[in-house]
């Protein structure tokens, strides 16, 4: 069975991704809150659209007591995508450490998990935070990426060894195609380091290369038998 803890997010000045385990209290409960009805505010208004004001308003508390919590709204914005960090790595580290799971449930899991928490982001409030905010969106990107890399290596290797994955598969490559959607996601300007020729043959939004690259993946890695218990899921 898997353990979930409840995180306390603080603004810890200069490392911005760190989560402790720790008991909810009171204040904690209430940062929560607050964290939750900023983030919706941040991914769809952006964080320049956004103001102190209507935190406090959709809280039903006063902006005196929002600042109480956190000093300024750069400070919520940076505990706010702590938030995001801190829910993926307990949604995903609950499943890929469930023994009784089938690995291919793991895997679609991984995948369609990291796409529904990432793609609703509004594009503008990346843009923004790599422009204002560039400690937190170097941050963010580098953790997304560190993450995501280290555990789909995992369950690649898992694969192999349990006879899902071909034993021949290139797991460096298979990482690599995967991380690269996955910052493609995030990043508008990932495919701008590409030459012109090869973006106009794209045509998609950044959700459906990740969905094109994740089949080339399971097309390409997954033995026949796992393919087709994969399609049942």
């Amino acid at each position: 069975m898997a353990t979930f803890y409840m995180i306390g997010y603080k603004w810890l000045g200069m490392s911005i991704f760190v989560r402790a385990k720790i008991t909810m209290s009171k204040t904690d409960k209430i940062e929560n809150k607050i964290l939750d009805v900023a983030y919706k505010f941040f991914i769809n208004k952006g964080y320049k659209s956004t103001t102190m004001d209507e935190i406090a308003q959709e809280l039903g508390i006063s902006k005196k007591t929002l600042y109480k919590y956190f000093p300024g709204k750069m400070e919520l914005l940076a505990s706010a995508f702590d938030m995001l960090a801190s829910k993926l790595s307990i949604k995903v580290n609950a499943v890929l450490d469930d023994k009784f799971l089938p690995y291919t449930t793991k895997l679609k899991y991984l995948l369609s998990n990291v796409a529904s928490d990432i793609a609703p982001i509004n594009p503008k409030i990346l843009d923004e935070l790599r422009e204002y905010a560039p400690q937190i969106w170097t941050e963010l990107l580098n953790y997304i990426r560190e993450s995501g890399y280290l555990r789909f290596q995992k369950l690649i290797q898992e694969g192999i060894e349990k006879g899902y994955v071909l034993p021949n598969t290139n797991v460096a490559f298979v990482v690599f195609v995967y991380t690269s959607a996955i910052q493609n996601l995030i990043d508008n300007k990932f495919l701008s380091q590409f030459p012109e020729e090869m973006r106009s043959g794209f045509n998609f939004s950044p959700s459906e290369i990740y969905d094109q690259a994740i089949q080339i993946i399971f097309n390409g890695i997954l033995t026949d038998d796992a393919q087709k218990e994969f399609r049942q899921i």
